[in-house]
């Protein structure tokens, strides 16, 4: 979760509402967007 949340500081606008890194809760992460 710390490798996580330091990706999404990294990559997302607002890491409280993330567009790229998502949960899936009870199975993991997925990458959510093809955004340009």
């Amino acid at each position: 979760n710390t490798h996580i949340n330091r990706l999404r500081i990294k990559i997302e606008q607002d890491a409280a509402n993330p567009e790229y890194i998502l949960t899936v809760w009870g199975v993991g992460y997925k990458f959510g967007g093809n955004k340009t």
